[in-house]
C-alpha cells in the first residue's frame, strides 16, 4: 500500500502539471513531435489556399472541377522517459532537488502525451538500468511513472547513460520520442589530496557523454527522436563565497575541504563550467540531438515552450 504522504505529493504534481498541459502545452507537444506518417481520409472540392500538390487529377478530370486529397497524421506515438537517478540528482540548493524537477518535467510531458493518445514508458538508470516500465496509456499509468521517478530507491549511485541507451534499443525496437533527463555530470576519480581535481569533477559536465556516448547518442537518434534535458543547480555552476567548506561527491562519496573565499579559484571554477556547458551543447549538436537546459531556480515551462516553438518552426521550414 502506498503511504499517504507519497500519494499527496504525487497528487500535488498531477494538479500542478495537468493545468499547465491543459492550458498551454498539449497542443505544442502535438505540433513538436510528428506522427508515424499520413493516412488518406477523403477527397473534397478544392478551396482557395489548398496546396496545389494535393490536387487529385483523376477525380478533377472526371468531375470537371478541382478536387484535393485530404490526409490526416497517423498520430499514435510512444514517449520514452530515460531518467537519471544517480546520486547527484538528490542535490538542490533552492526549493526543489534536481530529481523533483525531473519528476515534474516528466509529468508535464507524460500528461501531454496521453492527451494526444500516445503511450508513455519509463527507464530509470544509474550506472545500471534500475527500473523499466513498459509503454502504456492512461492517467493511472502516468501517476505510476511519477511515483517511480520520485520515490524509487536506486541500488547504485553512479551514471552510465550508454547502458540505458543500449537497453532502450533492446526493449523499444520501433521509433519513439526519447527524452533523456539527467544532469550529465561526468565520472572521474579525483585524488583525495587534490582540491582542483575535485572541482574539475564537479565542473566537467560533459565527461559522461565523451565516455559513452557521442556514438551511442547518434545510434539511438537514428532509430528514435532523442531529446536531452539537462537539469542543473546554480550551486553547480558557480561557487559561493562562504569560506572553508567540506564538499562530498554524491556519486563516489569522496570528500574534500576547500576555501571558497579564494577569488581566483571561484573564477577558474566558473570558467571551467562555462566551457563545459558549451562543450556539452556542441556534443549534442554534433550528435544530431535537440537539447533543453533547465535550472532548479528557473521555470522549466519557459524552457519547454522555447523548445516546442523551435521544433514547430523547423517543421514548417521542412514542409
Amino acid at each position: 500500500m502506498i503511504p499517504r504522504e507519497i500519494l499527496k505529493k504525487i497528487r500535488q504534481i498531477e494538479i500542478r502539471t495537468k493545468r499547465l498541459v491543459t492550458e498551454t502545452l498539449a497542443g505544442q507537444y502535438h505540433s513538436a513531435f510528428k506522427g508515424q506518417g499520413l493516412h488518406f481520409e477523403e477527397v473534397r472540392e478544392y478551396t482557395p489556399g489548398d496546396e496545389i500538390r494535393s490536387i487529385d487529377w483523376n477525380v478533377t478530370a472526371r468531375m470537371n472541377q478541382p478536387f484535393v486529397k485530404v490526409y490526416s497524421e497517423e498520430r499514435e506515438l510512444t514517449l520514452m522517459l530515460l531518467v537519471d537517478l544517480s546520486g547527484s540528482g538528490f542535490f538542490g540548493s533552492v526549493e526543489q532537488t534536481k530529481r523533483e524537477i525531473a519528476a515534474e518535467l516528466a509529468s508535464v510531458l507524460a500528461f501531454s502525451a496521453i492527451r494526444n493518445n500516445d503511450k508513455v514508458g519509463l527507464i530509470l538508470f544509474t550506472d545500471q538500468v534500475e527500473k523499466y516500465v513498459p509503454p502504456r496509456k492512461g492517467r493511472f499509468h502516468v501517476l505510476r511513472v511519477i511515483r517511480e521517478i520520485l520515490f524509487y530507491e536506486p541500488e547504485q549511485r553512479g551514471t552510465d547513460l550508454n547502458g540505458a541507451l543500449e537497453f532502450l534499443g533492446r526493449v523499444v525496437p520501433r521509433k519513439a520520442i526519447t527524452v533523456c533527463v539527467s544532469d550529465f555530470l561526468g565520472q572521474t576519480n579525483p585524488s583525495r589530496r587534490s582540491v582542483d581535481a575535485h572541482l574539475r569533477r564537479r565542473a566537467v559536465l560533459t565527461e559522461t557523454l565523451e565516455q559513452t556516448s557521442t556514438t551511442a547518442l547518434r545510434q539511438a537518434n537514428r532509430r528514435h527522436d532523442v531529446v536531452a534535458v539537462q537539469v542543473t543547480d546554480p550551486r553547480e555552476l558557480e561557487l559561493p563565497d562562504v569560506g572553508w567548506v567540506v564538499l562530498q561527491d554524491a556519486e563516489t562519496g569522496q570528500a574534500v575541504e576547500i576555501n571558497t573565499g579564494d577569488d581566483r579559484r571561484r573564477k577558474a571554477y566558473t570558467q571551467r563550467q562555462v566551457d563545459a556547458q558549451e562543450e556539452l551543447v556542441r556534443l549534442f549538436r554534433t550528435s544530431g540531438i535537440d537539447s533543453i537546459q533547465i535550472r532548479t531556480d528557473e521555470s522549466y515551462i519557459t524552457a519547454l515552450e522555447r523548445f516546442f516553438e523551435m521544433r514547430l518552426k523547423r517543421r514548417h521550414l521542412a514542409a
